[in-house]
């Protein structure tokens, strides 16, 4: 059930600053399930699912990495630029090329297309030694021919660009291009309907984490809780080319609860607990510490919010093939319904 859930909401392509599709779903799935449910003026879903005590915040960012058009070409292919950062920086090489991607139009509809490059036979010698990838050397191929028919489609400069395949099953593995941060939406979505809450349980799908924590930080100002989880997809190390020494967390071996990042050091009384609930319960953990990595939970604590950061482990984060393990995402569902259902540890 929880990966059914997972794969649907994956199917709904959400990119930064256009949520709202997304947003639609989990309202509406919320609401009927008994939850009190309100959109903010940025987006935010903001959800009171019940219960009595401590006020507990657990949230996720609904937003997508991606790309946005640039240019419209005389032929009709679509030129790009990063969602996130700067393009003078250029795109990340090994992962776009060859990915079917949807582009969202003017009138809220999704135009099918493919991220395309000059294949070897007809590029120069030059530009096949070139080691470098620019936005210039990859585009989107939409089949329309002209410029013309691109607008009529209405495909504009600044409009969103998604990786669309669908969830898949790769051996025992779950493989799809959004489980960042379509994770953290099915756990919490797996919470609402929890009996015999030990807190007030609100849930949090914020907008615009990809590019600055923008969601989070307006949430973050318009409320204070007295403890906040945020969930996210998690960092592993269990790859070729990547050295254990940097990251020894792996697939399959549970949540990992991450005591810092590149942003902040995590609230240690909420981070040792939910490595407690996990150990009584019998539930597989990892710790981990993330280097060119953050959170919407840095923007949650700079509010005065603490925070712990839980995550399930995904390797090729931020590519169209983004994959986790399913025994993963089922102990970070069930060390949540523990978390929410225990009395939460004094303060020091």
């Amino acid at each position: 059930m929880l990966t059914e859930v997972l794969a649907a909401f994956c199917a709904v392509p959400a990119p930064s600053g256009a949520e709202s599709g997304l947003a639609d779903l989990l309202q509406r799935r919320w609401s009927e399930r008994g939850a009190d449910v309100r959109r903010d003026r940025v987006g935010n879903l903001v959800a009171r699912v019940g219960g009595e005590g401590p006020q507990v915040l657990v949230q996720a960012h609904m937003d997508q990495v991606g790309y946005v058009v640039r240019y419209i070409a005389d032929e009709g292919f679509l030129l790009l630029d990063g969602s996130q950062g700067d393009r003078r920086n250029g795109p990340e090489r090994r992962h776009p090329v060859g990915q079917p991607v949807r582009a969202l139009t003017r009138d809220g509809s999704w135009l099918d297309g493919m991220i395309a490059a000059s294949s070897g036979h007809v590029l120069t010698p030059e530009q096949r030694e070139k080691d470098k990838l620019a936005y210039d050397d990859f585009w989107v191929e939409l089949g329309l021919g002209s410029r013309e028919a691109v607008r009529a489609a209405g495909v504009h400069i600044g409009a969103p660009v998604v990786f669309s395949a669908p969830v898949q099953r790769v051996g025992e593995l779950l493989v799809g291009p959004s489980m960042d941060n379509r994770v953290g939406l099915a756990l919490m979505d797996a919470l609402i309907g929890t009996e015999d809450l030990a807190c007030e349980l609100w849930l949090g799908a914020t907008v615009q984490e990809e590019n600055g924590l923008h969601g989070a930080r307006a949430l973050a100002l318009a409320e204070r809780f007295d403890a906040a989880i945020a969930l996210d997809v998690g960092l592993v190390g269990d790859i070729p080319t990547v050295n254990e020494k940097e990251f020894g967390t792996r697939l399959g071996e549970g949540p990992i609860v991450v005591h810092r990042d590149s942003g902040i050091v995590y609230d240690r009384t909420l981070s040792q607990h939910l490595v407690a609930l996990a150990e009584r319960n019998s539930l597989p953990i990892q710790d981990g510490l993330f280097a060119g990595y953050g959170s919407d939970g840095l923007a949650i604590a700079q509010s005065g919010s603490p925070t712990a950061l839980l995550t399930v482990g995904c390797r090729y984060t931020h590519t169209a093939f983004e994959t986790v393990h399913p025994g993963d995402l089922e102990a970070a569902a069930e060390l949540l319904r523990q978390l929410v259902t225990t009395p939460f540890p004094d303060r020091p």
